[in-house]
């Protein structure tokens, strides 16, 4: 038999068996969250439907926190951050009222940090572990938040 004949069905049955692994694999896979009903939902993020009422946003300026100290790091570090709560006309009144309680829940979040943390991290994901803890903040108290989204206005680490 020629070389390349032998080098043709070689690559032929690798890439056979390659498919039939990923079949199988995703198969499996499909198996396994019929098993456990409600796993599907589970795993997929509640979408928020969006409102026709026209988008307020409520400031809350100037949340400074100390950052925790590494190891054998002798010097103190400081995050500052000004968020910016997107909430609608009817709930605007009640997210002004409750800034206190926001800062002290972002101070508690944000303070858990090193300077190494928090300066590997992007806006974004202080952004994602704000909103992740207001919610449950407010899933706690089991009462309702009044706005939809925590975003990060200015964010400085010193």
């Amino acid at each position: 038999m020629n070389s390349k004949l032998k080098m043709m069905i070689g690559v032929v049955g690798v890439v056979l068996v390659g498919a039939a692994s990923a079949g199988g694999a995703m198969w499996w896979m499909q198996a396994q969250e019929q098993a456990v009903p409600g796993a599907a939902a589970k795993l997929e993020p509640k979408k928020k439907e969006k409102s026709d009422k026209p988008a307020k946003y409520v400031t809350l300026d100037k949340v400074i926190v100390m950052l925790r100290r590494g190891p054998n790091e002798a010097t103190t570090h400081y995050l500052s951050a000004d968020l910016v709560l997107t909430t609608t006309v009817d709930q605007e009144k009640q997210a002004r009222e409750q800034l206190p309680l926001l800062r002290a829940v972002a101070v508690r979040a944000l303070s858990a940090h090193t300077l190494a943390d928090a300066s590997s991290m992007t806006v974004e994901q202080f952004a994602a572990q704000l909103n992740k803890t207001f919610d449950a903040s407010y899933a706690s108290e089991e009462r309702d938040k009044p706005f939809d989204e925590v975003m990060i206005g200015k964010l400085i680490i010193e």
